[in-house]
Order: C-alpha cells, then structure tokens, then sequence
C-alpha cells in the first residue's frame, strides 16, 4: 500500500542515525496495512503520520558526584508518545547502550503494549547512559536523585507513571520516590515497582516473567499443547528471565539455560533457581558463579545460547539478541514455539523464519505486557489506597494475559493472518490507540 511505504519513508528520512526505532515502527506499520485499507477514514486525518511522532521529548543532563569526589555527567531521557488512552505509562533503563533511538524504539512498543493489556495506560519510555554496575550505593543514590531531579517536572500520578526496566529495579526507584517526594512534597503513586513498605504491589517483581509464560502456555493450549513436560530454554539471568524461569518450572516444564553478556550455563537437571536468584539478586554477579553451585551444570563462555536443543525459546535478555542465523538454528534443533520475554529481541529476519516455518511466535509488545499490566494495577491500588493479596494480584494478571492472547489471536484471524501473532499484536494494539486518537481530535 503506498500511503503505509510513504510512511515508512518518512519514518527513514527523519530518523536516520535511530535503527531501532526505524525497525519498531516499520514492524508496526506493515502489519496494520490491512486496516488502513479497510478504514480510510485513518489515512483521512493522517493518524500514521501522527501515531509514529512522539508528542514530547525529554532530553536532560544528569550530573552527580562519584565516591572520588568528581563530577560525572551523564544524559537522561524521557519520551512520553502517546497518551490516547492514558497517562503515559513505561520503564525507565539505566544501561550504556541507552540514546535516543532506544528509547523511542521502546516508547513507540510501549503504546500497543499497553493497548493490548486492556488498562488506560498510554505509551512512555525513559532512562540514561548511566551504568548502576560497579557503582557503589552512594553514587547510585546520588545519581538517582539527580535524574529525579530533572525528570520529576514532566511526571505526575495522572500524567506520567514511570517504572523500572533494565537497571532500575526496587533499590534505583526507591531512591527516585524519595527525592520526587522531597522536591514535591507529594505522596502519590507516580512511580510503579515500589517497596511493599510504601505502596508498591505485591507480584510486581514476578510479573514480566509470570506473564510471559501465561502467555506462552495459552498459545500452547489453544494448539493443543502445553508447556508440561517440554524442554525450554531461556535467555538473560535478570528480573524477566528468572522468574519466567520459575513459573515455567512451576507448570512443569526443564528450563536447561540462563545466560548473560559474557556467556551461558547449560544445567541438564534444569536450572536452580534459587542460586541465580543468589547471585544475580544478592551477590550482583555473573551467571558463570552457578558451578560453584552446580558443579555438573557446564558455562559456554561468548557462546550462543540458542544452539542448544529445545521445543520453547524464551529470549529474556536484550533487542535483536535472535538473529537469523539463531532462529534457524532453533528451528533445525526442534523448536515449536518463541515467546518473546525482552523488548524486541528478534530481528525481523528471524521473525519471518519463525512465521514462515510455522514456529508459534508471540511477540513482545504482547507476551512481555505482565509487568506493565501489573504496574497498572499498582497504580489501581495506589490510587484507592488499597493493597491487594498476591493471590489477587496474581489472578488478575493470568487473566489480562489471557485477554491479550485472545485478542490478537481473533485480529490476526479476522484480517487472514491466522497464527501469525504479529500481525493480530499489532492491529488489536493499533487498533484501539486510532479510535481514540480520532475521537479526541486534531491533538
């Protein structure tokens, strides 16, 4: 369709030096071709060419002192995209790897993810080049509290609710609530994933992870399938992988893998996770340190991840971890089916591999939707001063899963694309997000 490649065009030309955010929106806007042909009424007021422009962003210099007394300056984001349906509503990541382009990337996800979690939550996404590893707690405090500092004029309960991401976890956005509140002399729930002791939820931690099997299991189950009984294997040792890890444990699966930047463990007996939890959520360490808990358990050092055999894959770590040559691999080894645990962790080439070869797909913006799901009923509780049971919380998350399964599995059968979740992720996500757009006007 011309009006969706001139689209992509523009996206191209205005965005050159910003490869992931280009990548996220092609994906987008590709998949939803059908419905701008069936609805021109979306091409009459020119709801891409709005959709793909984020309404504000925020870039800011985060300057704090070191333990050695010196200045250090880093740069703090916050782009807030859209707010159709919602105060704008996604992770903050404190990682090296952070610009521009990563953010935007991951705000841009952020609005069809939250669409499709079915809450009035709109898409954000923020961080900074600040890497908390290595730093001691004062200088993580003191830079937490200077990007608070700049961050907290363009954030509020109903305007903007910030999370943690990759870098920011219960620790970075304690400190991030603390100075919100000194600066503002307000107590609200403006930031999500907080301590149990000051209105944080109960399952938050576990929800990404959680979800993503949820998720994956229903897609199983509605082939006739389940993850009982199947071989998986996951990537990352952080937050989503864990407890992916864990639940995927708890229905009966072998999770044989756990990795990070430096390599992988290959646990036959399935993984303990209890001793990742050890050293990644107490000691801070590399998942190489799991021999001295398992000594049968072998590390393949720099190695791929994917190359062992498996029927699920869950990449939990970073975006375009699976490359093509990975996909194919999994594919010749068996696998039938990839939940995607992290933001864009496939590139397009492997996704069309995947879809080509019938492996059962589930996209990020759909299966890594339970933590921001579950941020959102944090919000709920927040708000109505409330604090719900774990069981509750739990429960509800199971079902919004289940909700984000079922609709975009009816839009990818309703527009011919049966089985292929990224197509029906991304209309029931779009689909949404444009009715409301439109029903508010030239905004």
């Amino acid at each position: 369709m011309s009006y969706i490649h001139d689209i992509i065009h523009r996206v191209e030309e205005q965005n050159k030096n910003q490869p992931e955010f280009v990548q996220a929106a092609t994906e987008v806007l590709t998949s939803i071709a059908p419905v701008i042909e069936k609805n021109q009424i979306y091409q009459k007021w020119s709801l891409l060419e709005r959709i793909v422009e984020p309404e504000r962003v925020n870039m800011f210099k985060v300057t704090w002192i070191d333990e050695a007394g010196k200045v250090q300056t880093n740069r703090g984001y916050r782009v807030q995209f859209n707010s159709a349906i919602g105060p704008y509503k996604g992770g903050l990541r404190f990682h090296p790897s952070v610009n521009l382009s990563i953010i935007k990337f991951l705000g841009f996800e952020q609005i069809f993810k939250n669409s499709l979690t079915g809450l009035p939550i709109g898409g954000g996404k923020g961080g900074s080049d600040f890497d908390p590893k290595g730093k001691s707690e004062l200088e993580i405090m003191h830079f937490c509290q200077s990007f608070m500092t700049s961050l907290y004029r363009v954030i509020g309960a109903d305007v903007d609710v910030p999370a943690g991401d990759i870098g920011v976890g219960g620790r970075e956005i304690g400190y991030m609530f603390g100075q919100y509140k000194r600066i503002t002399g307000h107590y609200e729930g403006v930031l999500t994933g907080k301590g149990l002791s000051y209105g944080g939820s109960l399952a938050r931690t576990e929800a990404t992870g959680f979800g993503l099997i949820y998720l994956v299991e229903e897609m199983l189950r509605d082939h006739s399938d389940s993850i009982e009984g199947k071989t998986v294997v996951v990537s990352g040792a952080g937050n989503v992988a864990i407890y992916a890890i864990t639940k995927a444990q708890q229905l009966g699966a072998k999770v044989v893998t756990a990795s990070d930047s430096n390599g992988y463990i290959y646990d036959a007996d399935g993984i303990d996770v209890e001793a990742l939890k050890d050293i990644k959520e107490v000691k801070r360490g590399r998942v190489k340190q799991y021999l001295s808990y398992r000594p049968n358990a072998k590390y393949f050092e720099n190695g791929c991840v994917w190359e062992v055999p498996c029927y699920v894959a869950l990449p939990c770590a970073t975006q375009n971890e699976m490359d093509i040559y990975s996909a194919k691999t999994l594919i010749k080894n068996g696998c039938k089916a990839v939940g995607e645990g992290a933001n864009m962790p496939s590139t397009p080439e492997a996704i069309d591999a995947f879809i080509e070869n019938k492996i059962l797909f589930a996209p990020s913006k759909a299966a890594n939707a339970g933590g921001v799901a579950t941020s959102a009923l944090e919000m709920s509780q927040n708000s109505s001063h409330l604090s719900w049971t774990f069981k509750k919380v739990d429960s509800e998350l199971n079902k919004i899963m289940k909700n984000i399964y079922a609709n975009m599995n009816a839009a990818a059968i309703e527009y011919g694309a049966k089985d292929n979740f990224v197509v029906g992720a991304n209309i029931a996500g779009f689909l949404k997000v444009a009715d409301a757009m439109l029903a508010q006007g030239i905004v």
